[in-house]
C-alpha cells in the first residue's frame, strides 16, 4: 500500500484588519499587503525546498521559520495612531 503524502493546507489570503478590528478598506494598502505576502510564502517555500534536499529535518526547518516570524519587532509599538 503506497504511502501517501501528509495534507498540506492551502494558504489563504486574511481579510485584513485595522487594530480596533475593522477590515482595512485601503485597496492600495490591501494590494500591498497581499504582494509581500505572497513574496515571502515563496522565499519560505524555497528556503523549505531547499532545506529539505540538502537533507535537513522538514520539522526543524518548519520550526526555524515559526521562530524567525516570532523574532520580528514591531518598531512603531509607542506610536499613536
Amino acid at each position: 500500500m503506497p504511502v501517501s503524502a501528509p495534507a498540506t493546507k492551502k494558504f489563504e489570503i486574511p481579510v485584513w484588519l485595522q487594530p480596533d478590528g475593522a477590515p482595512l478598506s485601503c485597496r492600495e494598502k490591501i494590494k500591498v499587503l497581499n504582494e509581500n505576502l505572497e513574496e515571502i510564502r515563496e522565499m519560505a517555500q524555497d528556503a523549505l525546498e531547499d532545506g529539505i534536499l540538502m537533507g535537513g529535518d522538514e520539522a526543524q526547518l518548519r520550526d526555524v521559520l515559526l521562530d524567525l516570524v516570532r523574532s520580528l519587532e514591531n518598531p512603531y509599538r509607542d506610536r499613536k495612531p
